[in-house]
């Protein structure tokens, strides 16, 4: 069975027990989940199955395990006959792409998303920054409410689907913004539960010490196309290392990601890994793009039909 996309989730569709039951019921997840440990240098299955909510919620540990879950039900779903015409992911989740079209190998994206999480969670650490989503109101309208703030930081970040954008700064920056929408007519402007602004400027110096960090890494042609979250479009994977230091600091564009995905003929996708977010957008964003979720073998033998 072919699919058009292979869509990888990003942070916050981490939960207690993710991926156990690939691990226990594929050998190819497992071997994700033994070479993700190796390349770590921790327990990755460990964290997946035994944390809890709150040590799974860190940056640095649920970036490194959302990846890990993503891949091992990748490798299940390939295990199984299921091939994908492209890739794309969501913020976190284009690391998971970049993995699956071969740019990567899985033991150099374990490290790299390890390095990621931990260089957030510091940022995350020393800013008091946080995010929130807008419900219902126009995107111009969002970007208007966040340029009326002039006292501090706070941006659009995520595109994520029609009368859904997120935004980010600093802390009292984010709550100007969040009125000021609510007063635009937002029909509601909730705070989310994570503790940085993430995919703002406010990431600039994680984000340099990160291009360091993968600057001695090897990123090989993609075997298949990576729609990217700068501009939806494929993409160029000549510099990476500059790639992925724009990434942590820009938005998140996944509604026109995946229109230009669809104007391509990729009219049909998986949500590779935990939660069923991403599947959530697609049938928001287009009637005609069909999405499965697929975190666990009942998700596998469903893709597979």
């Amino acid at each position: 069975m072919e699919y058009g996309f292979a869509f990888f989730p990003g942070q916050g569709a981490q939960s207690p027990g993710m991926g156990k039951e690939l691990f226990e019921n594929s050998a190819a997840a497992k071997a994700v989940f033994e070479e993700a440990s190796e390349g770590a240098g921790m327990d990755v299955a460990g964290l997946c199955f035994e944390s809890d909510k709150d040590t799974l919620s860190r940056t640095e540990n649920s970036q490194i395990a959302i990846f890990t879950h993503s891949m091992a039900a990748l490798a299940a779903l390939r295990e199984a006959g299921v091939t994908f015409k492209a890739c794309a992911g969501f913020s976190l989740g284009e690391y998971t792409a970049l993995a699956a079209a071969g740019v990567v190998s899985l033991a150099d994206g374990v490290k790299i998303v390890s390095m990621r999480g931990k260089l957030m969670q510091q940022a995350a650490d020393s800013i008091d920054g946080g995010m929130a989503a807008v419900l219902g109101l126009d995107d111009a309208l969002v970007e208007q409410a966040c340029a009326k703030v002039t006292d501090g930081i706070v941006l659009p970040v995520n595109y994520n689907c029609p009368g859904q954008l997120v935004i980010a700064g600093e802390r009292g920056a984010l709550e100007q913004a969040i009125e000021n929408c609510k007063a635009a007519g937002a029909r509601r402007a909730v705070p989310l539960a994570v503790s940085g602004a993430f995919h703002t400027p406010l990431m600039a110096k994680a984000a340099a010490e990160l291009r360091a960090f993968v600057s001695d890494f090897t990123f090989s042609a993609p075997t298949m196309d990576i729609y990217s979250n700068l501009d939806g479009q494929v993409l160029r994977t000549d510099d990476m290392p500059a790639h992925l230091e724009k990434h942590m600091v820009s938005p998140v564009r996944w509604k026109a990601l995946v229109a230009h995905g669809m104007a391509a003929g990729l009219a049909t996708a998986c949500e590779v890994g935990p939660g069923k977010t991403l599947t959530g957008f697609a049938g928001k964003i287009s009637k005609e793009l069909v999405c499965k979720p697929v975190s666990d073998m009942a998700g596998v033998e469903a893709a597979a039909e």
